[in-house]
């Protein structure tokens, strides 16, 4: 390359002002910013129902409380943020449902209260064991949720559920009975 060319595709010395800026923190920005739009209301759609607004509603698959989230997870509930936002910036009453499963806390907390005594969780005995899976989740819920904010994520949480939990279990039980019985489907001729 010539020198003519090359000095002309160089960019002038400036001094930056960066000394002067203030440090960007996104930890202490996002978090403030997350508490001012959950306060505000803007992810329960109460009031827009009311308003007479067309629902829109969306329950986040559950993560199990086996740890913490991973990046399907992330990618999973971005996608999902995408749309409810969209759907609220139309105007919509946008219920975005969050919450977490119990769902592999069995082997987690057979594995770990027995590690020494190898014992499997139908040796615990059912009291024992849904003791084991309660600790195990106030151990890790807190943690799942806290990435979910972290994310930003749009949810409702004043709708927060476990599946565990009384009231959601036993709409389950009542969902799978119904099930069973046929009421809520037809069972197939076999054939």
């Amino acid at each position: 390359m010539s020198a003519p060319l090359r000095d002309s595709l160089r960019f002038p010395r400036r001094r930056h002002a960066r000394a002067s800026l203030p440090r960007y923190e996104p930890a202490a920005i996002e978090a403030r910013l997350y508490k001012q739009w959950e306060e505000s209301g803007e992810f329960n759609p109460d009031a827009r129902l009311r308003a007479g607004k067309r629902p829109y509603v969306v329950a986040i698959p559950p993560p199990n409380v086996t740890g913490s989230l991973h990046m399907g997870h992330a990618l999973n509930q971005t996608l999902q943020d995408i749309s409810v936002r969209f759907e609220r910036m139309r105007g919509r009453a946008v219920l975005w449902v969050p919450g977490t499963d119990h769902a592999g806390l069995p082997h987690k907390t057979s594995s770990r209260s027995n590690s020494r005594k190898r014992k499997r969780r139908q040796d615990l005995g059912r009291e024992a064991f849904v003791k084991e899976v309660w600790k195990w989740k106030e151990q890790y819920e807190k943690r799942i949720c806290l990435q979910m904010r972290a994310l930003g994520q749009s949810l409702d949480w004043s709708r927060y559920t476990f599946t565990m939990d009384p009231e959601f279990s036993r709409a389950v039980r009542t969902a799978f009975c119904l099930l069973w019985k046929g009421i809520w489907c037809i069972a197939g001729s076999g054939s």
